[in-house]
């Protein structure tokens, strides 16, 4: 079955598209999602419907499912950075290495078979923003290592 981007904002949100109630609902649903791969259910629906449509989906029918989600984290990594060189002039794979981790984080939990559902909100949320700073401050350190090695 098809679906719309509009669609896929409403079912994601709750609220159509340009709702004053969609912001609100998006940090709602995403930060308090059940797990960290539910999180990126709801994280950016209109980023996500464009990464799912042309690169996980199309990925998935010729790789494990696994690989197309790292790609598509890591794709998604390499756009942020693009737009970043291109304002900075300067090379940085700071993105890249950030959804790296971060795609790392959704197999790692999902192999786990991580389920905070049965827990209030906040906790979910501390859950979900905890595997995401981890992998911030990894990426800095990471990125101080590259630096540091390259300066050498």
């Amino acid at each position: 079955m098809k679906i719309s981007l509009k669609e896929y904002i409403k079912k994601r949100n709750g609220v159509s598209i340009g709702s004053p109630k969609s912001l609100r609902n998006n940090l709602y649903r995403s930060l308090g999602a059940r797990n960290f791969s539910v999180f990126w259910r709801y994280w950016n629906p209109i980023f996500g419907y464009y990464l799912g449509k042309y690169i996980f989906k199309p990925l998935k029918n010729t790789f494990p499912a696994a690989f197309a989600l790292m790609f598509t984290f890591i794709f998604c990594g390499l756009l942020h950075d693009t737009v970043t060189m291109m304002l900075r002039g300067s090379i940085s794979l700071f993105f890249t290495i950030w959804f790296s981790l971060m795609g790392t984080a959704v197999l790692v939990t999902k192999f786990l078979n991580n389920d905070y559902s049965k827990k209030s909100w906040i906790i979910r949320a501390l859950a979900n923003s905890t595997i995401i700073t981890a992998c911030f401050l990894s990426t800095i350190y990471i990125n101080k290592l590259l630096i540091r090695n390259f300066l050498d």
